[in-house]
């Protein structure tokens, strides 16, 4: 196999035929990157990693105190896990994937990110279905049923429209979002990727579950266009409570 190419794992997954290969960007001086396909859909680059880690840092930067514990919602490449495990504030950091063979990947240290994840004592990778484990009274961790976080991370859909699957569609709904709102605690931060330019829409159903929520852009440049690309980082609030009273 050409040094320039290299396929370094492929697998049958219940959402469609899942490859991670390296190659080098020859029309770029030859960097080289990392790219994951699902079925017939570029999944993620290594060539693009701005908005995933902007993800954690703008919804960290929403918290205050110390001690977080915080969810990651699909591990990907690893860029916003390792970006969220950049605040000293993070004291543990659960990453939920429904796709086991990425987990492996990091695990193998086949992919770049995976040895600062797997040696990194404050984070867990847990195989599960990110919505289905949202949806549940018990949460997140089934070691800890019930536990609650200071901060959920999403990057797994495209954008809240463009899904993976149809059954994800639920979880952009009020009910979905109310019942993840569950799994935080007072104060407690959702924020989520979009490739999508933010939606008039999905701002209103986010401030049906929370109390605060905003839209930001984040621009990165793309060398393929040789222009600046644009993506979406949503960040939602959930409600503080003193003295027994809510306060939005």
């Amino acid at each position: 196999m050409s040094k320039d190419f290299a396929e370094l794992d492929y697998r049958e997954t219940p959402l469609g035929e899942l490859i991670l290969r390296r190659r080098r960007m020859l029309s770029l001086g030859g960097i080289e990157i990392y790219e994951v396909k699902l079925g017939d859909a570029f999944l993620m680059s290594s060539l693009f990693h701005e908005v995933e880690e902007a993800l954690a840092h703008l919804g960290l930067g929403e918290l205050t105190g110390e001690s977080w514990d915080v969810v990651v919602g699909g591990l990907g490449l690893g860029y916003t896990a390792v970006a969220a495990l950049e605040h000293r504030e993070v004291a543990s950091l659960l990453i939920v994937d429904a796709l086991l063979p990425v987990i492996e990947w990091h695990q193998r240290g086949l992919v770049p990110l995976g040895g600062k994840l797997t040696t990194d004592p404050r984070t867990r990778m847990l195989h599960a279905d990110f919505f289905e484990r949202a949806r549940s009274e018990d949460g997140f961790d089934p070691e800890q049923p019930g536990r609650k976080f200071h901060a959920v991370l999403l990057d797994i859909d495209h954008s809240p429209r463009n899904l993976l699957h149809p059954r994800n569609a639920a979880f952009y709904q009020a009910s979905g979002l109310r019942a993840l709102a569950t799994h935080l605690h007072p104060g407690g931060v959702f924020a989520l990727w979009s490739d999508d330019p933010p939606e008039e829409e999905f701002l209103e159903m986010l401030g049906s579950a929370f109390a605060t929520v905003r839209a930001h852009v984040v621009t990165f440049p793309n060398p393929l266009t040789e222009a600046d690309s644009a993506s979406a980082i949503y960040v939602a609030e959930k409600g503080k409570i003193e003295l027994g009273v809510t306060s939005y």
